[in-house]
């Protein structure tokens, strides 16, 4: 069970990436491009963006109860005896992700509040811009390509 869900993180991290990165590249060239916002590519994509990190979390939260890297490790050994590899896995990775998602998630929630084209764009390009550099900052790189 713990293999399946892990593997589901895994793979599923690579594609809440690519949403993510084209969500805000969108999101930068219609704020450059002055373009207007649209209910068809923009939103959708915006939106596909926020569901699927949701997801993740959703996932990661599970693999984070049920996983010895996690929160059993900070019972068995205290924030103390945690490596920076383990500490990585089992605060700051966690950590710094939902941090991630609440930017992206605002982001979202500010970009239905305007009217203007450019309100939106600037919205969503700064919240999930941010989101996103915070994932980046705290994906486990060592482990993610072995």
């Amino acid at each position: 069970m713990y293999e399946i869900i892990q593997m589901l993180h895994s793979y599923l991290a690579y594609v809440a990436l690519a949403i993510l990165f084209f969500a805000v590249a969108n999101a930068i060239m219609g704020l450059v491009g002055n373009k207007m916002f649209t209910m068809t590519k923009d939103l959708r994509l915006s939106l596909f963006a926020l569901i699927i990190c949701h997801i993740q979390l959703v996932v990661g939260l599970i693999l984070y109860f049920v996983s010895v890297n996690g929160f059993s490790a900070i019972q068995e050994f205290g924030m103390g005896g945690l490596t920076s590899a383990a500490r990585l896995l089992a605060v700051e990775h966690p950590f710094v992700n939902i941090l991630a998602i609440i930017l992206i998630t605002v982001g979202w929630s500010r970009h239905k509040k305007f009217l203007d084209g450019n309100k939106k764009f600037k919205s969503i390009a700064i919240f999930y811009g941010l989101g996103l550099i915070l994932i980046l900052s705290r994906i486990p790189w060592g482990q993610w390509f072995n």
